[in-house]
């Protein structure tokens, strides 16, 4: 969430006639590092103090939070980006094979870091960091309605994940993308503006900036999104399948070629689970009369059963974790994050926690975030390193702890479920692949393909809309509800499109290491079936995990992998998962028309 600045006591002396001692080489970029480090950490915390406010308090009309914000953050790239530090990590960088691996790995940080808004075109990163403000109030500050009057993101969601009038369906679908129109010419600014400000330190574009942060090309990179979405495109399609007749049932209406976008239980269709509804499996009847503290209490429990600590006293104190009163005078971002925020132990959440079962899975999820930042803060990782191993690391430990609270035994053991329950095991796994394969067309497919174009691509505005629907077409098969010309912009409707941009490969990334991280737990530690697993108080468990999340970014990704799993990255373990899904997919659709075409 945040960056440093770089300060240091007794100057350089790389420039000195004679060529200094490893040694003394290493002393004096430690120094460097260290005054770099101190005062980023000062710079650092308070941008992420300003995006708190910016992001926890919207107040119409009120731009106290978007100009803090904004100096905060120009402060925070005036440093980071500054040409002395740039010159001074590249000179250290001239003779790595004399510095310590972690010296360098924290040097190539801070060039990274340098690159995003280096100040050797100050105005072009000044304009982008008020064009960013600005794009996250708009997003954030929109009043969403339905037939004029307002309604929550929450409530929209609802009427998607239940309601079975698909003229209520369509209102409410078309709703939630109106915001889409006010973000077009604010998402242009950030597409010009991002590519030249990488552009300044020698990247391409910013999607390929922000590739490099894995150590791969971005040939590589969309090569692997495509693999990926070759390899589950024959479970896919018959997902595809069973979507379209089983709501053509339930719609009673006629089945459609393609799937209609207001016909799925989520905005973008990257999430199609709540079409199941397991009986003997009935989550959200367990918890409907919790509250919504005593859903974040269970999974801190869950992770302090594994051998961690209880969070800090600050995490309940600083949080923002319910939704707003109906009569609050301001908004906040609906989006649930996690937020490490002085790189030390100011650590919160942001949540609007309902007691039912998304938000259940949720909060296990964001908390995995939470302790990986207190895993890897520790005095063997440098604070330029706290980070996850590599971005999708960090979202599939919170996946994979969100996936191990929803398996029955687990839920069982919690007092959620009757120990006597049954549930249809066969529709469990439906469920969750209605959730976890249908993602990777999205975010494999039309996301990280999107963003590519965008910025690779220099996709021009007036074709936004078009180019989007074409690739939701394309990889997931949906299709819009009626005509979405280009005084629409569907594409920005998704945040991370506008706030965490041209990354969304992540999440692809992270349901991959999921599967194989779990897969190696329930085969290797638990002994147990992947797909009926109680990690509840198992220590060899935490341990495994805390193994993984201690290193933090001091340690190769690929490497950290092999050493605790003996594979590289695979999508083998997902697909044998669901291997049984798919055989049975392929009986329940014997006779039906499949209209999705290979990839």
């Amino acid at each position: 969430m945040m960056r440093p600045h770089l300060w240091m006591a007794g100057g350089l002396l790389l420039l000195a006639a004679c060529t200094p001692s490893p040694q003394a080489l290493q002393s004096q970029a430690q120094a460097f590092l260290d005054g770099y480090t101190a005062k980023f950490k000062e710079l650092s915390y308070a941008a992420a103090l300003a995006e708190w406010a910016s992001n926890t308090k919207i107040v119409e009309g009120d731009t106290t939070n978007a100009h803090n914000t904004r100096k905060a953050n120009e402060a925070l790239a005036a440093f980071t980006g500054s040409v002395d530090n740039i010159e001074k990590a590249r000179r250290f960088l001239q003779e790595r094979d004399k510095l310590t691996p972690l010296q360098v790995k924290q040097l190539q940080i801070i060039l990274y870091k340098a690159a995003d808004k280096p100040q050797t075109v100050a105005d072009i990163v000044k304009a982008r960091i008020a064009a960013e403000t600005a794009q996250t109030e708009k997003l954030y500050g929109f009043s969403f309605q339905i037939a004029g009057k307002p309604v929550t993101t929450n409530e929209i969601d609802n009427i998607l994940k239940t309601a079975t009038d698909l003229q209520q369906r369509r209102a409410a679908w078309e709703a939630s993308k109106e915001v889409g129109r006010q973000l077009k010419d604010g998402l242009a600014r950030l597409q010009r503006l991002r590519n030249q400000t990488v552009q300044a330190l020698g990247y391409s574009d910013y999607f390929s900036y922000q590739v490099s942060d894995y150590g791969m090309t971005v040939d590589e990179m969309m090569a692997l999104m495509d693999e990926l979405v070759r390899e589950l495109r024959p479970l896919y399609r018959e997902l595809h399948t069973y979507a379209r007749y089983e709501l053509a049932r339930r719609y009673q209406t006629s089945v459609p070629e393609k799937l209609p976008a207001h016909w799925l239980p989520n905005r973008w269709a990257q999430d199609w689970s709540a079409m199941i509804n397991l009986a003997g499996f009935d989550l959200d009847a367990a918890l409907k009369d919790k509250s919504a503290e005593w859903i974040v209490q269970q999974a801190e429990d869950f992770y302090v059963s594994l051998g961690f600590d209880k969070m800090p006293a600050s995490f309940w104190e600083k949080s923002s974790l319910y939704p707003l009163p109906a009569d609050a005078p301001y908004k906040k971002n609906n989006h649930a994050s996690a937020w490490h925020l002085d790189l030390e132990h100011d650590i919160r959440a942001l949540m609007s926690i309902e007691p039912n079962a998304e938000w259940y899975e949720t909060t296990h999820h964001e908390l995995g975030h939470i302790y990986y930042f207190l895993s890897y803060t520790n005095d063997q990782v440098p604070p330029l390193l706290r980070e996850g191993a590599n971005r999708a690391c960090h979202e599939a430990l919170g996946s994979l702890m969100g996936l191990a609270s929803m398996q029955r035994p687990f839920l069982q053991s919690r007092g959620l479920l009757p120990a006597q329950a049954q549930s249809d095991d066969m529709q469990a796994l439906l469920k969750e692949a209605l959730n976890f394969v249908v993602f990777i067309p999205f975010s494999a497919g039309t996301m990280s393909h999107f963003e590519y174009e965008l910025y690779a691509g220099n996709l021009p505005q007036e074709e936004y809309n078009r180019r989007w629907w074409e690739l939701v077409e394309k990889y997931q098969g949906v299709v819009p509800p009626g005509p979405r010309g280009e005084d629409y912009c569907d594409a920005a409707t998704k945040t991370h499109i506008n706030d965490d941009a041209a990354q969304y490969y992540d999440y692809a990334l992270s349901f991959i290491l999921l599967y194989q991280l779990h897969d190696h737990i329930a085969t290797k530690i638990l002994g147990q079936d992947p797909h009926a697993t109680n990690y509840y108080g198992n220590r060899e468990v935490g341990k495994f995990l805390a193994d993984i999340m201690r290193p933090g970014a001091s340690r190769d990704w690929r490497e950290m992998l092999r050493e605790k799993t003996g594979e590289d990255l695979s999508a083998q373990a997902m697909l044998r998962y669901f291997a049984p899904l798919r055989d049975y997919l392929e009986k329940e659709n014997a006779g039906r028309k499949h209209t999705l075409p290979d990839i």
